[in-house]
C-alpha cells in the first residue's frame, strides 16, 4: 500500500523540525565562541533555513518517485482485467445465449482461471459455455464443471 503524501512526508518533516530545535538550541549555548547572540541566532537561522530547504528538495524527489510508481502501478492494473470484471462479462455472455440463459451457472474467477458450476442442458451447450468464456478478455483458462442434465 502507497503511503499518502501526507504520510511520506512526516518524517522528513519531524526531522526539519527536530533540525530546527537543535539548531536553535545550539545557537544558544553560552560557550564563548566569539559571537554575539544575534550572531548565534542568525548562524542558527540560516542553519535551519538550509536544513528546511535539503528537506523539501527530499520531499520533491520522493514526490517524483512516487508518482513515477503509481503511474508504473496504473499501467499494470490497466493492462490486467480483474477478476469481477471477468466474472460480469461471462455471466452476461452466458445469459445472451438461447441454450444457457434458462438454466442458472455459478461463474467464478480467480486470477483470470474461469470456473463454471451448474447444470447444462446437453453436451453441446456445456462446450458452448466454454467457447463463451474463453473468449472473454484477460480469461486464461475454463474449468468448466457444468453437469449434463437434459430438461
Amino acid at each position: 500500500m502507497n503511503p499518502t503524501p501526507l504520510q511520506a512526508r512526516r518524517p522528513l518533516l519531524a526531522l526539519a523540525c527536530s533540525a530546527a530545535v537543535l539548531l536553535a538550541l545550539t545557537a544558544c549555548n553560552k560557550a564563548d565562541d566569539g559571537k554575539t547572540v544575534g550572531q548565534s541566532i542568525d548562524a542558527g537561522i540560516a542553519k535551519t533555513e538550509k536544513a528546511a530547504k535539503d528537506a523539501g528538495n527530499t520531499m520533491k524527489e520522493a514526490s517524483k518517485d512516487a508518482q513515477a510508481t503509481g503511474s508504473q502501478a496504473s499501467a499494470t492494473m490497466g493492462d490486467k482485467i480483474d477478476d469481477v470484471t471477468i466474472t460480469a462479462t461471462v455471466s452476461t455472455g452466458l445469459a445472451k445465449d438461447p441454450d444457457l440463459s434458462a438454466i442458472k451457472i455459478n461463474v467464478d474467477t480467480r486470477d483470470g482461471v474461469v470456473t463454471l458450476n451448474g447444470p447444462a442442458p446437453s453436451a453441446a451447450a456445456k462446450d458452448k459455455a466454454t467457447d463463451i468464456a474463453k473468449q472473454v478478455k484477460g480469461v486464461t483458462s475454463v474449468n468448466n464443471q457444468l453437469t449434463v442434465t437434459p430438461g
